[in-house]
């Protein structure tokens, strides 16, 4: 990425998360944040990860949610972010914590089978 996609990202991922806690009623969706924002060269793009902790949501149901907030979200980027198109908005959920926790898991069960034998 170009340090002008890198900033226009890191200045999405300000906004969106600002939105989501302040101007979006999130009740409901736990603790919504965004890991990432990933922007094509030509700005017309942006890809929005986002993780959800105690939500009791489905992934589809968060991203459902995103996806309806997503107008409001993107008049919000366009207010903030000065650049000549606003990117359409696309949001995908961040799996890493939860391979994290598996990998984890595994880890331990290894070492407890070591400690079997």
């Amino acid at each position: 990425m170009s340090i002008r996609t890198e900033r226009v990202a890191q200045l999405i991922k300000q906004e969106i998360s600002r939105a989501l806690t302040r101007d979006i009623e999130t009740d409901g969706y736990g603790l919504l944040t965004v890991t990432d924002v990933m922007v094509t060269p030509d700005l017309r793009i942006a890809k929005i990860y986002v993780s959800h902790f105690q939500s009791g949501k489905t992934d589809d149901e968060v991203l459902a949610f995103l996806e309806d907030n997503a107008k409001e979200l993107r008049m919000g980027v366009g207010r903030s972010v000065r650049i000549k198109f606003t990117p359409e908005l696309r949001f995908f959920i961040d799996q890493t914590l939860d391979k994290v926790e598996r990998i984890e898991e595994l880890i331990k069960k290894i070492h407890e089978d070591e400690q079997g034998r």
